[in-house]
């Protein structure tokens, strides 16, 4: 019985990777992005000693983390996405996800850093991400690697650990989310 609900579990994973193939291909349309919430990192929050540029005070993936993000960039790959600019928070657990893809350089963007704790904080760095992105030509494509509230804050929606939203900046400057791919963990 175990092993059927294994089987079942794996199979479906399957059947929303090949769907989200074709969310995935909307990348190669106009004024389109992907915004990924950082892959899994156990827990919720920082520690109190937090410290931006020290890892080890920060919670960070764990194996199945890299585990996934590694397989995000696999995805990204099947599916023969183009990705122009590759930007990162600066948490240690966004950068390491954006570095595991293996699509590109990665560039540090404050904008993307969390407002967890900051909520006063939340409308600025989403004006900026929107702006960012409207800012960007017509053809070229940005990979965002944020925080769940970032990527709330910005599509309207809470996505998973490792899930890539694929995004639609709006004449108006809106951000208009167009579907996502859940990653499996593994």
């Amino acid at each position: 019985m175990r092993s059927l609900f294994l089987a079942l579990l794996v199979c479906a994973a399957a059947l929303e990777v090949r769907a989200g193939e074709s969310v995935l291909a909307l990348l190669a349309e106009p004024r389109t992005h992907a915004v990924m919430r950082h892959a899994l990192a156990p827990g919720t929050g920082d520690p109190e000693n937090f410290d931006i540029s020290d890892c080890a005070t920060q919670r960070n993936m764990d194996e199945k983390g890299r585990r996934q993000a590694k397989r995000a960039g696999e995805i990204l790959r099947e599916a023969g996405v183009r990705i122009d600019a590759l930007w990162s928070s600066r948490w240690c657990r966004c950068l390491e996800t954006a570095e595991l893809l293996e699509i590109g350089p990665v560039i540090k963007r404050s904008m993307l850093n969390s407002f967890s704790s900051a909520r006063w904080q939340a409308g600025q760095k989403t004006s900026e991400t929107r702006e960012a992105l409207a800012a960007l030509p017509a053809d070229q494509t940005a990979f965002l690697v944020t925080h769940n509230v970032n990527a709330e804050a910005l599509t309207g929606t809470r996505p998973l650990s490792g899930e890539i939203q694929v995004v639609r900046v709006t004449e108006a400057g809106e951000i208009e989310l167009l579907g996502s791919v859940k990653v499996p963990v593994f």
